[in-house]
């Protein structure tokens, strides 16, 4: 992986694939590189770091218009120019790229090396490209056919040819790949990002397919050469939205957009005089879901904690059984899945690969599968049997901000859609809805005064380990403000239940220490309120979320920020976004790349 660009048209490719490159960037990556055919040859140029070294080593003067590019974020091989993508065959006339991981690369390496092949990188992806120029005899399409048929694996691939010069080649298994539908030009790309700028026309290629890409025309078939009926659908994004708008950064950008993200999110699907929910995505299962006697809420990171407050609000609301599960070891924990189970997957791209993979495994047993995702076409949103997208818009920053948000507040919707359909009362359902439909604007006007996180991020950026404590819905948050702190700013961060810290943790704690704690009103506040004291007693600085309004908080603790007052279930959504914001801080005052963080990647589509 990272991300993968293609053009085939009659501009000259170079442009459009540096274009494509820089757009695909916030997806992180630490090389890239470019092949170019024309004249009988393929060119390829590459080079570890960013974009702009690469840049310095191509020749914009060449008027090849096919091509193919790619960042990479390195899994066989250390980042070096030799690793990175795009690797030629030994003939040095066929070029490829690949998002994914091969599984059996190992065993197709010594099988070439026998042949006489001779490898210049450590990656798996060689093994591709050494693999089609074996198979190579005049027809690319069936080489790259003859090739995919031996691997075992993910890709998501692209491949030119000398001999072939205005064709490009792609293929998907597990990994994600979009065409671009243009005016006598074709834009292949791993990310819509990529293709806005030219057109909003794709289509989403499905795993096991083959596209053979002209500028005129294409055409898709399976692995085994099954014609594919095209698609052409309208990608749902603006150009605008992928862009900064005189933010400094992505993450910044989308910390202040949540109030219109979160309104766009929940416009259409409450009704707070009637006291319901309406979510299309979900008629079709709604009798399943009301009958559900058990739900598994499956996801990774960020959207793992979205996951944890879901399954608050599934128990609380719709009165559910439910437990939250990482995909990584769901898929592998043989899980029991009775009568009755429905497991849903929590994913901002739809492309996560062990979300997916758990996915499939539940499906595998006979759940109900739903999925809460905010990239429409994605592998998980065609996956599921229902599901109900986020509508926050593109997200950018690797950070999850605004997905979170969106995220919690699907599930609210969803918890709230089935509880009233099993127990809840309209009045309760109405008070939660009408609380619900206040939460843009209790943002807004704490994103008008967002000083306080940014004076906490001043005083504390200089120190090297955080704690963060919450109680019931504000655990998971405590855990998400932790993994913010560390992806951002490289501070090492522990999120736990305010009442556990006694039971280790507390020893951890030393003089000036800070501590985060979401205090807000609630049915364990006095519980939260003796935890701050447990760590004032020990010297840690305290740092408050508490409910506006609230006087006793500013006696113990050294710093507070308020946020306004709504239902318990609720507070995530407000909670989380002052912590959003001194994580986004503290990345900022200690240098650090807030868009790319390093090591990380927006989209991890291997295992």
């Amino acid at each position: 992986m990272c991300g993968i660009i293609g053009y085939v048209g009659t501009r000259p490719a170079l442009p459009i694939l540096i274009e494509g490159l820089r757009r695909l960037e916030y997806r992180g990556y630490d090389s890239a590189g470019i092949a170019l055919a024309q004249g009988g040859k393929v060119e390829v140029t590459k080079s570890a770091g960013r974009i702009s070294v690469l840049e310095q080593r191509l020749d914009f003067a060449l008027p090849q218009a096919t091509g193919i590019g790619h960042t990479r974020w390195a899994t066989h091989g250390a980042p070096t120019d030799l690793n990175a993508h795009p690797h030629l065959d030994a003939s040095g006339k066929i070029a490829v790229i690949h998002n994914g991981i091969i599984e059996n690369d190992r065993a197709l390496r010594t099988y070439l090396e026998r042949q006489g092949v001779q490898f210049k990188s450590e990656t798996d992806t060689e093994v591709i490209a050494q693999l089609v120029g074996h198979f190579y005899a005049g027809d690319l399409e069936k080489a790259v056919r003859q090739a995919l048929h031996e691997v075992s694996g993910t890709f998501g691939i692209a491949v030119v040819c000398a001999d072939e010069p205005d064709v490009v080649v792609a293929a998907r298994q597990g990994s994600p790949l979009i065409i671009g539908v243009g005016q006598h030009e074709h834009i292949l790309a791993s990310d819509a990002a990529a293709i806005l700028a030219h057109t909003s026309q794709v289509v989403y290629m499905g795993d096991g397919q083959i596209a053979r890409i002209t500028r005129d025309d294409f055409r898709l078939t399976t692995l085994d050469a099954i014609p594919v009926a095209k698609e052409v659908e309208e990608i749902e994004w603006s150009l605008e939205e992928i862009e900064l708008g005189g933010h400094e950064h992505f993450m910044h950008k989308e910390i202040f957009e949540q109030p219109d993200a979160l309104a766009n999110c929940l416009r259409g699907r409450i009704d707070v005089r009637e006291g319901m929910v309406h979510l299309g995505g979900l008629v079709d299962c709604a009798r399943e879901l009301v009958r559900a006697k058990r739900i598994i809420l499956t996801a990774c990171g960020t959207a793992w904690h979205a996951a944890l407050v879901g399954e608050y609000l599934f128990e609380e609301l719709a009165r559910i059984p439910t437990e939250t599960e990482y995909a990584s070891e769901f898929r592998y924990r043989n899980p029991i899945i009775d009568d009755g189970t429905i497991v849903m997957a929590v994913s901002q791209s739809g492309e996560t690969a062990d979300t997916i993979a758990a996915l499939t495994e539940a499906k595998q047993r006979g759940a109900l599968t739903l999925g809460v995702v905010n990239t429409v076409g994605s592998t998980l949103a065609r996956g599921t049997d229902a599901g109900v997208f986020l509508h926050v818009g593109p997200e950018i920053g690797v950070a999850s901000t605004k997905a979170f948000t969106g995220q919690v507040a699907v599930l609210s919707l969803i918890a709230c859609y089935v509880g009233r359909r099993r127990h809840l009362s309209t009045a309760a359902a109405a008070q939660f809805i009408s609380a619900l439909a206040e939460i843009p604007a209790q943002i807004r006007s704490m994103l008008e005064q967002a000083d306080d996180a940014k004076t906490v991020a001043e005083r504390y950026a200089g120190l090297d380990n955080w704690l963060y404590l919450g109680r019931g819905y504000n655990y998971p948050v405590a855990l998400e403000g932790a993994l913010k702190l560390k992806e951002i700013s490289y501070i090492h961060a522990e999120g736990l239940p305010a009442a556990e810290m006694k039971h280790g943790p507390i020893a951890l704690i030393t003089e000036g220490m800070p501590v985060v704690v979401i205090a807000t009103s609630g049915s364990q506040y006095d519980k939260i309120m003796n935890n701050i004291s447990e760590v004032r007693a020990r010297g840690g600085s305290v740092i408050a979320i508490a409910t506006e309004g609230d006087r006793e908080i500013k006696k113990i603790a050294e710093h507070v920020i308020f946020v306004p007052d709504t239902v318990e279930p609720l507070q995530p959504l407000l909670t989380s976004v002052p912590l959003q914001l001194i994580a986004y801080h503290a990345a900022v005052i200690r240098g650090c790349n807030v868009d790319k963080p390093r090591n990380l990647a927006k989209s991890v589509t291997v295992e």
